[in-house]
């Protein structure tokens, strides 16, 4: 990946998730739709390929008037955004929420988020998430970590290791309170990559974060969409919890081989349901 969508600048990198504002820790969401999973290095938006679109503006016609018929009045409501967040499922199509709409709510009993990590202990050596386990869409994955650059965009797992996912370091440690942020390339010039199979989660599916620690944590998902990346949810990604939640990113929607983009992403929520350790 050798370039990213801008953002306004971020808070400095010493700044601790609990410490940060919802808004300065959501400042990442809008460039991760635009860094994730494409074929190539460059990822781009691709709004600006979309078909013209015919609005009625040439000659005036008349058309007789007519009462709406029944399938009219059924697809009335066809673009109109889901107050809630989709639970998913096989063969269920992925939708986007209303960009006011709030997390998902769990799926499952909630257990208590785990305590940070001491002052003594973090000066040692803090710790991280070093592996993730979807048993359903059969990932067995390393953790890396990713930041922003001097640009203010989110990096990514580097192309070349296209099974590394990359864990956000300035959001929560997966377990503790708060959403942690793991990302993943859906796709790269060799073929699928960790993230490939993503869109098939759905409810109540688990998601294993294992951590340096030896601490062991269980999401179980609560919902899964898919969104335009013109529109990401940031708030909804990012903003403050008051438990321990994890969010998955990959690309999704339609692939343009000349962008080396893809239009959407798919964004799983899930929330701590078991831990060890």
């Amino acid at each position: 990946m050798t370039e990213h969508d801008p953002i306004s600048t971020p808070a400095p990198a010493s700044a601790s998730a609990e410490d940060r504002s919802p808004m300065s820790r959501a400042l990442p969401g809008l460039l991760i739709a635009g860094s994730l999973g494409g074929v190539g290095a460059i990822m781009v938006g691709l709004l600006s390929l979309a078909p013209p679109v015919d609005d009625g503006s040439g000659p005036p016609q008349v058309v007789a008037q007519a009462e709406p018929s029944t399938v009219q009045i059924q697809n009335a409501g066809a673009f109109v955004l889901a107050p809630t967040v989709g639970p998913g499922g096989k063969n269920a199509p992925l939708t986007p929420a209303r960009l006011e709409a709030p997390p998902p709510l769990a799926a499952a009993p909630i257990v208590a988020a785990i305590p940070p990590a001491s002052r003594t202990t973090a000066a040692k050596k803090k710790p991280k998430p070093v592996r993730i386990k979807i048993p359903k869409i059969k990932v067995n994955a390393s953790i890396g970590t990713v930041t922003l650059d001097r640009k203010g965009s989110l990096t990514t797992p580097p192309l070349s290791k296209p099974n590394l996912t990359g864990w956000y370091r300035y959001s929560p440690l997966p377990g503790e309170k708060g959403p942690s942020v793991i990302n993943g390339h859906v796709s790269t010039r060799k073929g699928a990559a960790v993230f490939q199979r993503l869109r098939e989660l759905a409810k109540g599916d688990h998601i294993y974060v294992y951590r340096s620690d030896k601490k062991v944590t269980r999401f179980t998902v609560s919902g899964i969409e898919q969104v335009s990346k013109s529109t990401f949810p940031t708030k909804r990604v990012y903003g403050n919890t008051g438990d321990a939640q994890l969010r998955l990113i990959t690309c999704g929607g339609i692939y343009n081989k000349q962008a080396h983009s893809y239009t959407d992403n798919i964004i799983v929520y899930a929330t701590l349901s078991k831990k060890k350790g």
